[in-house]
């Protein structure tokens, strides 16, 4: 490896540690200047057996055995049956750290290869396992702990993104020399608005599932409070508030212009974010996907305080920020193509859009698995768009074709849009030839990736991804439910 010449970001992070295990991983020219040296995680198991051997597991659940061998059973395909086995448990598996605190529940949830916990990663990792909670109470006592650990979490800072599995633990080490506030206990400070919703989706979705209002105690009240206070001042109708970020990187997408504020905004209601999901600065702040997925969470958040808080200041001050923040969507959001009108991914209240999607969710695509979508005609044009070459990070080549972003670069399709295309399709056709893209670029794997080059699965990057893993495992569950004729070899 080169010596140090940058700050190590999780982008050269990440690369750097895929290209350490035991697969390869495409590095472009720009990667291989970047000069960054860092020790990679491997993966704690021998990713080429498959599954890690029960005696290496981090956590067992009575609930998600039987759900494999009852859905893996409608799986006719041999080779799925065996991604479903390896990837619907990898979180559970390789990246959950159940404990106590203060006498409760307390889980950290890993991204996999890093050593900390994301807010929006911990909420997607174990979402699909919802469900299944409410028979098998450690399973939700290990729910409970994510709810309340991110509690924790965002009162420590409501614009991280990220935390240390262990609070007392220093930052990762490319965030160190971030021109912010880091507090005890953040991973990363990069202000994404996503990293807000995902948590009071989880929490309305474990409360639904299992009917158990445990876990909504007076920090998690203060913790929604917190949210509702951070998404009004980043309107930003008083200024652009308290938050700034400065990162010395050679990627441009690393730090934020206008001296680590953003690019401007017109107050128009829209809440503006520092970053995408991608952890990749916006160009024009006002997030479209992620403001239509606040609206999601705020209504959300508001049926909570009301039932379960009694709060009723609370859920009028969510709502009354949901209706807000819909009704600017719709007056500065909806862009006029030649196909008709589409939700722009970014905009700035000026009358500057941005038409393209990314792969990672909240994205334009994955609005309706979110719950985000209720315009159905302007979804299916924007959805059109999105899964074509019109959508400038929408590659196709002999290996498959997905959306994929800034973030790792041109000509790499990230699974999670694929996975995601399928999710929120009602066509079989566009199902079956998502899943059989996947099964493609997981041959020999066992495990889904980051991104793959589109005219090579060998070319990708992080072996180990418990996200794009658990929710590949999402889908075949939901399939072989379902459609299990789709899953045919």
């Amino acid at each position: 490896m080169n010596s140090l010449t940058t700050t190590p970001s999780r982008r050269a992070f990440l690369r750097t540690a895929a290209a350490a295990t035991l697969l390869p991983v495409l590095a472009s020219e720009t990667e291989a200047q970047s000069g960054v040296e860092v020790v990679p995680v491997k993966a704690p198991w021998n990713m080429a057996e498959g599954r890690p051997k029960p005696a290496e597991r981090r956590f067992r659940s009575e609930a998600v055995e039987t759900f494999l061998k009852e859905r893996g059973s409608r799986i006719a395909d041999p080779a799925l049956a065996a991604l479903f086995a390896n990837c619907y448990p990898n979180t559970l598996d390789t990246t959950v750290e159940p404990g106590t605190f203060e006498g409760k529940p307390d889980t950290a949830v890993l991204t996999g290869d890093i050593a900390a916990m994301w807010l929006r990663d911990s909420s997607a990792q174990v979402w699909p396992y919802l469900p299944l909670a409410k028979s098998d109470r450690p399973l939700r006592d290990l729910l409970e702990g994510v709810i309340r650990r991110q509690a924790r979490c965002i009162l420590i800072d409501p614009y991280a993104n990220a935390f240390m599995a262990d609070l007392n633990a220093k930052p990762l080490p490319w965030s160190l020399k971030d021109k912010t506030e880091l507090r005890q206990g953040v991973g990363e400070r990069k202000w994404e608005v996503d990293s807000l919703c995902y948590p009071i989706r989880l929490s309305h979705g474990y409360w639904k599932q299992t009917g158990d209002t445990g876990p909504f105690d007076q920090r998690w009240r203060e913790a929604m409070r917190a949210i509702v206070a951070t998404f009004r001042v980043q309107q930003r109708k008083n200024g652009n508030g308290p938050y700034s970020f400065l990162r010395d990187s050679t990627y441009s997408t690393e730090t934020l212009p206008a001296a680590g504020v953003g690019n401007p905004v017109k107050p128009v209601g829209l809440i503006a974010s520092g970053f995408r999901p991608s952890d990749d600065a916006c160009i024009f702040p006002f997030l479209v996907p992620s403001n239509l997925f606040a609206v999601t969470a705020l209504r959300q958040l508001a049926e909570m305080a009301h039932a379960i808080l009694h709060d009723d200041v609370l859920a009028n001050d969510a709502t009354s920020l949901a209706d807000e923040v819909e009704k600017a969507l719709h007056q500065y959001a909806i862009a006029n193509t030649s196909e008709g009108t589409i939700w722009a991914y970014e905009v700035d209240g000026f009358g500057s859009q941005l038409l393209m999607d990314d792969a990672n969710v909240p994205s334009l695509l994955g609005l309706p698995y979110l719950g985000s979508s209720t315009d159905t005609a302007l979804y299916a044009r924007t959805r059109a768009f999105c899964w074509s070459e019109r959508n400038p990070w929408f590659f196709r080549g002999t290996a498959g074709e997905g959306i994929g972003g800034p973030h790792i670069g041109h000509d790499m399709i990230w699974p999670m849009s694929q996975i995601i295309y399928a999710l929120t399709s009602t066509r079989d056709e566009e199902i079956r030839r998502s899943i059989t893209m996947l099964k493609g670029a997981a041959t020999g794997f066992g495990f889904m990736h980051e991104s793959y080059f589109k005219d090579d699965p060998h070319k990708f990057t992080r072996a180990w991804f418990a996200w794009a893993n658990t929710l590949f495992g999402e889908l075949l569950g939901t399939v072989a439910g379902t459609r299990p004729q789709l899953l045919q070899p």
